[in-house]
């Protein structure tokens, strides 16, 4: 059983560092790794004796090789230079896309500079390609999800959130259901966006991005948005007050606004916005629906069946299935991930009138239980029954307090 790292070693001895293209080559080799591999980042972190890389790979961060000090400013330099960043520059932290031969015209990638101790620290952003993930029925919601979702998107008001921690697919969902709109509207609604940054160009829709340094923020964007007539927003984070405030102000006016905003679950989103100053009755009147989301690793066809109680991990099913490893996973017995997803709705009975009281987070999500929400934790334990995913994985995206 190969481990990846090993994998990579193989492909180093066939780079000649004599050779005046040998970085060039090193970072074609880098990227062409992590896409085989199916990386959503490269870390590249300078350290005293090395520099170290990792991929993020399902989710989770694994050390892939070491590469001599001296190396870490030749591969930063030749990342700027494909970044069109200041190579210069090594005191700030800076961010592009990459151009040239070493991507692919079918994917999004993106650095990040950022000083550290020993040098620059890199992440590159290996993005989905164009034809993955495009409709939200490429997703892997649940039906009871998808339909709602599909249905809410005829709106032509209030707020639909994606919520969850950095990581779990919410602008992904979000470009997909801008394509849906852009597909059934065909060019009959007036779709807009507002990014920090743009990560995916999505045709029939004006997309713009944020400029701090020129003036052009987030707040202040939003309300120059309003008066280009759209009927559909998305917006790409609520980080603040103010775009808190513009967002629920569009939604009461005649605009449908997809955003995402960083909270644990459905119910913490609506606490999360209380707490920002979001007025209780622009929650309750303008949010549509909120969706929070993780994403699982799921196993391998080499998992085994337990039933030993530390298997179970107190998941109330019987026979589980854990990881065991073999040389399609490379070792680590999971291959590809599916989303957990929940979907409050603050319709009209006790859920509103709890949103309207400030009821807590444990509250408001067990009157919307009461009102048909199937929890992520529900759907962790029906995923786990199933075979899918193991109750150690859902302990680690979930942690123990679910």
């Amino acid at each position: 059983m190969e481990l990846l790292s090993e994998q990579f070693g193989r492909e180093l001895p066939r780079l000649d560092p004599s050779d005046q293209n040998y970085v060039p080559q090193l970072v074609s080799a880098i990227l062409a790794g992590a896409r085989s591999a199916r990386a959503t980042d490269v870390h590249l972190i300078p350290a005293a004796d090395e520099l170290e890389m990792r991929w993020r790979i399902d989710g989770v961060l694994t050390r892939i090789a070491g590469f001599p000090p001296a190396l870490a400013p030749r591969v930063t330099a030749r990342l700027k230079v494909l970044s069109q960043l200041l190579t210069y520059r090594t005191d700030v932290p800076q961010e592009g896309r990459l151009h040239g031969p070493a991507t692919e015209a079918a994917d999004e990638v993106r650095i990040s500079t950022f000083p550290t101790l020993f040098g620059e620290k890199v992440v590159v952003r290996l993005f989905a390609g164009a034809g993955r993930f495009h409709r939200l029925g490429d997703l892997g919601l649940p039906t009871d999800v998808l339909e709602t979702l599909m249905r809410l998107l005829d709106e032509t008001g209030g707020v639909i959130l994606v919520t969850g921690p950095a990581g779990s697919g919410k602008t992904t969902t979000i470009y997909a259901a801008l394509r849906e709109l852009a597909d059934k509207s065909g060019g009959g609604r007036s779709l807009v966006t507002l990014e920090d940054p743009i990560e995916v160009v999505v045709p029939g829709v004006a997309q713009s991005q944020i400029n701090p340094a020129a003036g052009f923020d987030m707040a202040g964007g939003l309300r120059s948005l309003l008066r280009q007539d759209p009927e559909v927003m998305a917006v790409g984070e609520i980080r603040d007050r103010g775009t808190a405030e513009t967002v629920f102000q569009a939604s009461l006016t005649g605009h449908l606004v997809l955003t995402t905003f960083h909270a644990g679950s459905a119910a913490q989103a609506i606490n999360r916005l209380s707490d920002m100053g979001i007025e209780p009755y622009l929650l309750r009147s303008g949010v549509r629906a909120i969706v929070c989301q993780r994403l699982l690793r799921k196993l391998c066809a080499c998992a085994k069946g337990a039933a030993d109680d530390e298997s179970r991990m107190g998941f109330p099913v019987g026979l589980v299935r854990v990881p065991a490893g073999c040389d399609k996973c490379s070792g680590t017995g999971y291959h590809g991930r599916f989303v957990l997803t929940e979907m409050l709705l603050p319709q009209p009975g006790e859920v509103g009138r709890a949103i309207l009281s400030r009821s807590e987070a444990r509250e408001l999500e067990r009157l919307a239980v009461d009102a048909g929400m199937i929890t992520q934790y529900q759907r962790a334990c029906d995923a786990v029954a199933a075979g899918w995913t193991s109750p150690a994985e859902v302990r680690r995206v979930l942690g123990f307090q679910s």
